[in-house]
């Protein structure tokens, strides 16, 4: 089973504020050029979650992990997003039943995020 990465975020309507979930992406496929990644977005920007795994199932991904690029699990994320992956399974399965889509917790829940957000601030903003 092929695996995939779909980092979803938000999206808004000044492009240059996709720049950095796309340096974000950018990392990720060079530290795991094995595994496709591609982005999607919630509103306001292209592509949308649907498109992007339409993409990555015809490029063969059979297990594809959604990871919200959020700060905090809430409204979107607890709401809108599994509803809008369990109405992209239900219209794979006419065409695809060997299709996983795993949907993750906001990164920013992460410990790791936790930690790396609050290392960078006290090193840009710590005693001097």
């Amino acid at each position: 089973m092929s695996d995939a990465i779909v980092l979803l975020a938000h999206g808004a309507r000044d492009p240059a504020w996709a720049r950095p979930i796309e340096a974000i992406a950018a990392r990720l496929r060079d530290l795991v050029p094995e595994t496709p990644v591609e982005l999607a977005f919630l509103e306001l920007m292209a592509p949308d979650i649907a498109t992007a795994v339409e993409l990555l199932v015809a490029e063969g991904a059979r297990r594809l992990r959604v990871v919200p690029v959020f700060l905090g699990q809430a409204g979107h994320v607890n709401r809108d997003l599994p509803a809008r992956i369990d109405a992209i399974r239900e219209k794979l399965a006419a065409t695809h039943d060997d299709i996983l889509i795993e949907l993750d917790a906001a990164i920013g829940e992460q410990p790791e995020v936790i930690e790396a957000i609050a290392a960078c601030i006290s090193q840009r903003h710590g005693p001097r």
